[in-house]
């Protein structure tokens, strides 16, 4: 079974979660999720993520702190680790360079968007009472 380090940015602006749909030719099509992605060989987690956010959506992380992890089976044939990081800040115009479409969403409203299997955890996470200190 391969196994799949990824991260994911939680970025919060005036009290809003940023979501991405991807593409609907991506794998898990029109899905919502948090921007971030897949770990590279010899790669640290951190380094992935401001890579990835640059990647994506042309912003450069400065303070990254973890504030969430956990493991999800998609098949019989891959498991993905999945690191959630707080983005404390950011330079850069953020622009859509990657995704179908982009959202701010308030926490009461983040459990309606139809988010990847693996980021549910996070999502319930986010909307108990305990999650929403993600957010100040």
């Amino acid at each position: 079974m391969k196994n799949v380090d990824v991260v994911a940015g939680v970025i919060v602006q005036e009290r809003l979660l940023l979501v991405c749909q991807r593409k609907e030719s991506a794998a898990f099509p029109l899905k919502w999720e948090f921007p971030g992605g897949k770990v590279e060989p010899d790669e640290a987690h951190e380094d992935a993520l401001r890579r990835e956010l640059m990647e994506e959506l042309g912003i450069k992380a400065g303070k990254l702190t973890e504030i969430f992890s956990h493991t999800h089976k998609y098949s019989d044939e891959f498991i993905v680790n999945l690191r959630f990081y707080r983005v404390h800040n950011f330079t850069g115009a953020l622009t859509n360079r990657a995704f179908q479409d982009l959202a701010w969403t308030g926490i009461d409203e983040v459990s309606r968007f139809d988010f990847l299997d693996g980021d549910l955890p996070f999502v319930d996470l986010l909307v108990s009472a305990s999650g929403r200190k993600f957010l100040a």
